[in-house]
């Protein structure tokens, strides 16, 4: 654990987001990536996502904080990044991508940086803007947003060796496999429940006759 949050992995973070072609050539060639950091840094979006709906100025904000709840959309973000990437490590197993699990993980984990610092800038920023100024919070998070989604581009181009075209198309495929990962729990939660139902039914007309 100590050396997944060593200093030299913290930088080498910085370093990806600033140079990340460079960067995520070395998270998959050069294991100088962390697991545990991108892990982090979800969990740092999700708090910030979540701060931001509660604490952005009401000119921008009209989210009732009374209706956030931080632990539920931390577990919906982690759950929803977690598909991303086995979804992703599926489609790219097929298509002879070279990336690991965890190289998409280090690159989709770092990506959330951006973001996650442009928000916190424009919750912060959203207190003393007025009606007329609320263009530049808007543009403030829509800047970290745009620059995360393209470093999500880069990061999976370059860990699996991809040309834009074929990154382009394994990202679509991408969602075509979230959506059937999805279905696919949805039918095994619904059989899990007619089978309890089942075996409770059971139980009571056992319990009725006794």
């Amino acid at each position: 654990m100590g050396k997944q949050l060593s200093k030299d992995k913290w930088k080498y973070l910085f370093y990806t987001i600033s140079h990340p072609g460079d960067g995520f050539y070395e998270i998959r060639h050069r294991e100088h990536g962390s697991v545990v950091i991108a892990l982090i840094m979800v969990v740092l979006f999700s708090v910030t996502w979540s701060i931001n709906r509660i604490s952005a100025g009401f000119v921008v904000n009209n989210v009732d904080p009374r209706n956030v709840n931080s632990l539920s959309e931390l577990v919906t973000v982690l759950l929803f990044f977690l598909l991303i990437c086995v979804s992703n490590w599926s489609i790219t197993c097929l298509m002879e991508g070279k990336g690991r699990l965890k190289d998409i993980i280090v690159a989709i984990g770092y990506s959330t940086l951006p973001a996650t610092v442009c928000i916190l800038i424009g919750t912060l920023l959203s207190q003393f803007v007025s009606k007329d100024e609320a263009a530049f919070y808007t543009m403030i998070c829509g800047i970290g947003i745009a620059y995360t989604l393209f470093l999500m581009l880069v990061g999976i181009m370059t860990v699996h060796s991809f040309t834009l075209g074929k990154t382009l198309i394994t990202l679509l495929l991408t969602l075509v496999a979230m959506l059937l990962i999805i279905f696919i729990l949805l039918l095994l939660v619904d059989l899990v429940n007619q089978v309890y139902s089942f075996i409770y039914s059971i139980y009571q007309e056992l319990m009725f006759r006794a």
